[in-house]
């Protein structure tokens, strides 16, 4: 398959030239000079990367569709992006690349939380929350949502139109491509220390819009969790299902039709189990959803939101109060599945009928 690699930059150019040199030796480079006015075009240049320019700051969401239009018109299968600030190893993109080649249909996403290294806890405790409301909405157990460094076939770009800019598109894109039933792969790769100038994430304006992004998603995924649980209760009542469990308790009292006292007994005994069993099997299919932990994460926001910020605002200065309470509301991976539910109303009875 043919590879471009694709490095959007703005004002990297402490940092772009290294990366370039690495990332040549494992296919042609293309930088994304996202107008730049340090140089940072001429070093990538210089370096031996091809450079496109904008002339004016269009956002790091731009500057990558314009390295993937310009790798499909060269032919491109497969495109690796990856940031042009030393932060992503280009010695790892192999292994990305094997990953890629071996599946299809699937995003590979170069995942810092289980490389060497180590994220920034601000930095590492919002990619937590983020992550863990993506990967309940897609379904998807994802684990690093923030990283740019990924392989993604040229085809996903004809299936999945985005329509949000800045440090939002890394999300959407996982999650559009999710919708329209594509894989995505993690792949270990090392977190390393920024080169030259801060990072381009502002927490608060930044954060604020995926946190607002997010929150979409997550309404609209809490809604169908709702018709679930609806249908699944509902369910109950249905005629054929009505007249099953009917026949089902009255033989299990028939037994003790001599007596009125203990047929009734029986009675309530069979319903109340009938009953228990239904609840266990909406309790399972909900715990597999993972729908407990996403409510406690849920009702946990209203807080965690404001200490992520303050985190990033008082960087380090004092105690980490933040940490522990991520880590125990949404540092835990947890089954996302999320089932039709037809399906799980099917199990449901079969689990019933026993």
């Amino acid at each position: 398959m043919t590879v471009v690699i694709v490095i959007p930059v703005f004002e990297e150019a402490a940092a772009i030239g290294g990366v370039v040199a690495v990332a040549r030796a494992h296919g042609p480079v293309l930088v994304v000079d996202d107008g730049s006015r340090d140089g940072s075009d001429e070093v990538a240049l210089a370096a031996g990367a091809e450079v496109l320019r904008h002339p004016r700051r269009l956002g790091k969401a731009q500057a990558l569709l314009t390295g993937v239009a310009a790798a499909r018109r060269r032919g491109a299968a497969l495109v690796v992006t990856l940031d042009g600030d030393g932060q992503h190893d280009p010695d790892s993109i192999p292994a990305l690349l094997e990953a890629a080649r071996t599946q299809d249909r699937t995003v590979i996403v170069g995942n810092r939380f289980e490389g060497v290294g180590a994220l920034p806890a601000m930095r590492r405790n919002a990619i937590r929350v983020a992550s863990f409301f993506a990967s309940w909405t897609s379904g998807l157990p994802l684990c690093d949502t923030q990283s740019g460094f990924r392989v993604y076939p040229i085809k996903l770009f004809e299936e999945v139109r985005t329509r949000r800019g800045g440090f939002v598109f890394e999300t959407e894109i996982l999650l559009d491509a999710a919708s329209q039933g594509w894989a995505v792969e993690e792949v270990p790769v090392g977190a390393r220390p920024r080169v030259g100038a801060g990072s381009r994430f502002r927490p608060v304006r930044d954060g604020v819009a995926i946190g607002g992004f997010l929150a979409g998603r997550v309404a609209a995924r809490w809604a169908r969790e709702a018709r679930t649980c609806a249908g699944e209760l509902l369910a109950v009542f249905g005629s054929d299902r009505r007249a099953h469990r009917h026949a089902a308790i009255l033989e299990a009292a028939a037994p003790y039709g001599d007596s009125p006292a203990r047929w009734s007994a029986a009675v309530g005994a069979a319903a109340a189990r009938r009953a228990g069993v239904r609840l266990r099997a909406i309790w399972r299919g909900a715990r597999e959803r993972g729908t407990p932990a996403a409510a406690v994460a849920t009702l946990a926001a209203p807080l965690s939101l404001p200490l992520l910020l303050l985190h990033a605002v008082i960087r380090g200065r004092g105690p980490d109060v933040v940490t522990p309470v991520i880590e125990t509301v949404y540092g835990v991976r947890r089954p996302a599945r999320e089932e039709r539910p037809s399906l799980r109303v099917g199990a449901a009875r079969v689990e019933e009928r026993r």
